[in-house]
This record gives structure tokens, C-alpha cells and sequence, in this order.
């Protein structure tokens, strides 16, 4: 166990969980007592049975989220089990907290059946006021969201798709003002085809860009090919207008951006060699990127984005998720639409001035006091509209 990981664990076993429940009442005395819970209590309870929209102010559902997962795709671990998925998703209600001051449960459901993990769902929703569903492979992850949001009238948000992906954006969008480019005539090659990837490719295509190719570990995704799933399959048709066949390697020529959402050590030098003028690479694979920063500049790369802390340009969901709960909440929102994700991730690059844009610095940093106001505003003035 190297240093860090010892570290990790020592801390992890002296807090005995990174959340806790604090008491916004105070119950020192008996008359305190009485109107924090019985007799007193029994008045907003029959208020809500009157009005089910009182739910939002008289308790703490309207600055509540659940943070669900089944534990099959956890982190870059993979099927550990919802047990072991326990810290981080204890991890991810501490930084809704500390980044969006939003208070967050986390729930891990013992099963990878998706009417159960539905029903769960379903059945424990009232206690929220919007649901994120977290580290839940795909394609099970695109059902159950897509069934949760026909059955709730609650934001539901899966982050390793839509918070990946508004981040993605909000770097194409600062990326493109350095070198000149509008984002239609960006080429853009996308690596690997799961929830992240898909919904990647999605959401930048509603920014404007036009041409993507998307690859999956055996290669590029065209119609009529055979190593497909049924959502890659779906992607096959509204990409790669060109029905380019081939590697990665060959997806890569000539490209302007490359998205990695995949594997260590995949993407070489001479690919990036191959990549037109100024050629931009977010590789996002954790801990080991698809190519190593200093490899990729050294190759020619212009701007470089990873998913790592220790370089510049983290893509890091941390600048996402919290605001878009926050604005959400706010604006009593029933559902993410995908004008919301757009406004975040219009946010999140305007934080970034004109002045401050660089390759080393196309994203704000997770720790700027703007971040999450920012993208929480622009995310209810969506809801607005």
C-alpha cells in the first residue's frame, strides 16, 4: 500500500464516515421540545396533508438530495458492491455540502435488478427533493434514469453522464475561443462509448458541434457495426457522418479534440502527431490518463485537459454538480432538462475571464467561491424560461 492509500485509510477510520446529521432545532428545554416535536409538530404535518407542496417548506426536503448507487461502476474500481461504494458516496454528499451547501444522503441499494432499484427509488422519493444517481454502469444506468424521470416530479441526475459531460462542454466552449474556431467546425473524436462518453457526445452536439466519431475498445463506431451495444448503436446513427471505419488510431487524423472517458496509456504520441493545427485533448481516464500530459506537449498538443488534480485543467464534476442541485432547488425544478445542462456549462466557462483564458487555464478551479452561484443561477434561469 503506497503512502497516500495508508493515509486514506487512517483518516477514513478516524472520522468513522465524512457526513453526520446536525440538529437546525434547538431542543434544550421542554418548551423547545414541544414544538420541535410533539405536541407541536402535528401542526405542519397536517399543513403538508393539506398541501404536499408545504413538503418544501416546512421541512428540509427542498435542500435535500439522495445519492444512489447499486456499486457496479465505481470510480475507475469497478463492480466492488454498494458496501465498499459507501465512502465515496459519503464522499460525494461531503462535497455537495462543502461546494454547494446542499445537504446530501447517501444510499446504496443491494441490488443490480432495475425495477428494484426503480421501485426503491420511487418508493423513498418523497423524502427529497431531487435524486443523483451515482457510479451505476451502463446501460442499466441510461433505464433507470430514463424510468425515474417518467415516474418523479424531482430533478434525478446521473453525474458520471451529465456532470461529466457540462464539464466537457464548458471547455470545449473556452477552447474554442483560444484557437479560433467556432465549435461547428471543430472535428471531434470521442474514446469510449459508455454513459460518460454518450452522454459527452450528446451534449456537445446540442453546443454545436456537428462532427464527432466515437469509439469503443474495439474500434469505431459505424452503422452495421458488430462490437456495439444498443446505445452505441443509437450513437452510430448521428455520428460519424462519414461511415469512417477502423482504430482509434485512425479515428484521430486529422481531429481537433480528442475526449478519452476510457483507458490507461491508449492514445501514443504519433496519434496526437497526426491531429490537425493546435490539437486539443482532454484525456480523463483516473488515475492514469489516456496520455500523459507531458507526452501529449511534447507531441504537440495545445491544450491538454485530465481528470487529475496534480495538472492543469481538471475536468473534475466537483464545478458541476453542487450548483446544478443548488439552482435546481431553488427553482423547485421537476426535472434537469437539457437547456439546464447547457446554461451550467455556459457557467461555468464564463467564470474563466477573457483575460485569465490560457491553454493551462480553460477551467476555473474546484475550490472558486464563484463556481457554484455561478452555474446555480444560470441553472434557474433556465428553469425560468
Amino acid at each position: 500500500m503506497d503512502e497516500q492509500k495508508k493515509i486514506a485509510c487512517e483518516k477514513h477510520k478516524e472520522w468513522k464516515g465524512k457526513i453526520e446529521v446536525v440538529s437546525r432545532a434547538s431542543i434544550k428545554n421542554k418548551e423547545e421540545l414541544s414544538v420541535a416535536y410533539t405536541p407541536g409538530v402535528a401542526a405542519p404535518c397536517l399543513e403538508i396533508e393539506k398541501d404536499p407542496s408545504l413538503s418544501y417548506e416546512y421541512t428540509r426536503r427542498g435542500n435535500l438530495v439522495a445519492v444512489i448507487t447499486d456499486g457496479t461502476a465505481v470510480l475507475g474500481l469497478g463492480d466492488i458492491g454498494p458496501l465498499a461504494a459507501m465512502p465515496v458516496m459519503e464522499g460525494k454528499c461531503a462535497l455537495f455540502k462543502t461546494f454547494g451547501d446542499v445537504d446530501a444522503i447517501p444510499i446504496c441499494v443491494n441490488s443490480k435488478d432495475v425495477d428494484e432499484i426503480v421501485k426503491t427509488i420511487e418508493l423513498i422519493s418523497l423524502s427529497f427533493g431531487g435524486i443523483n444517481l451515482e457510479d451505476i454502469a451502463a446501460p442499466r444506468c441510461f433505464e433507470i434514469e430514463k424510468r425515474l424521470n417518467d415516474k418523479l416530479n424531482i430533478p434525478v441526475f446521473h453525474d458520471d453522464q451529465h456532470g461529466t459531460a457540462i464539464i466537457v462542454g464548458a471547455a470545449m466552449i473556452n477552447s474554442a475561443k483560444l484557437v479560433g474556431k467556432s465549435l461547428d467546425e471543430f472535428n471531434v473524436v470521442v474514446n469510449g462509448a459508455g454513459a460518460a462518453g454518450i452522454a459527452i457526445a450528446k451534449l456537445i452536439m446540442k453546443l454545436g458541434v456537428k462532427n464527432i466519431i466515437m469509439c469503443n475498445s474495439k474500434g469505431i463506431l459505424y452503422e452495421g457495426a458488430e462490437y456495439m451495444n444498443e446505445a452505441q448503436a443509437e450513437m452510430a446513427k448521428i455520428t460519424n457522418h462519414k461511415n469512417l471505419k477502423g482504430k482509434l488510431a485512425d479515428a484521430m487524423v486529422g481531429a481537433d479534440v480528442f475526449i478519452g472517458v476510457s483507458a490507461p496509456n491508449v492514445v501514443t504520441a504519433d496519434m496526437v502527431k497526426s491531429m490537425s493545427d493546435k490539437p486539443i485533448i482532454f484525456a480523463m481516464s483516473n488515475p492514469t490518463p489516456e496520455i500523459m500530459p507531458e507526452v501529449a506537449k511534447e507531441a504537440g498538443a495545445y491544450i491538454i485537459g485530465t481528470g487529475r488534480s496534480d495538472y492543469p485543467n481538471q475536468i473534475n464534476n466537483v464545478l458541476a454538480f453542487p450548483g446544478i442541485f443548488k439552482g435546481a432547488l431553488a427553482a423547485r425544478a421537476t426535472d434537469i432538462t437539457e437547456e439546464m445542462k447547457l446554461s451550467a456549462s455556459y457557467g461555468i466557462a464564463s467564470i474563466v475571464s477573457d483575460e485569465e483564458l490560457c491553454p493551462e487555464y480553460i477551467l476555473p478551479d474546484p475550490f472558486n467561491p464563484k463556481v457554484a452561484d455561478s452555474v446555480a443561477k444560470a441553472v434557474a434561469n433556465a428553469v425560468k424560461k
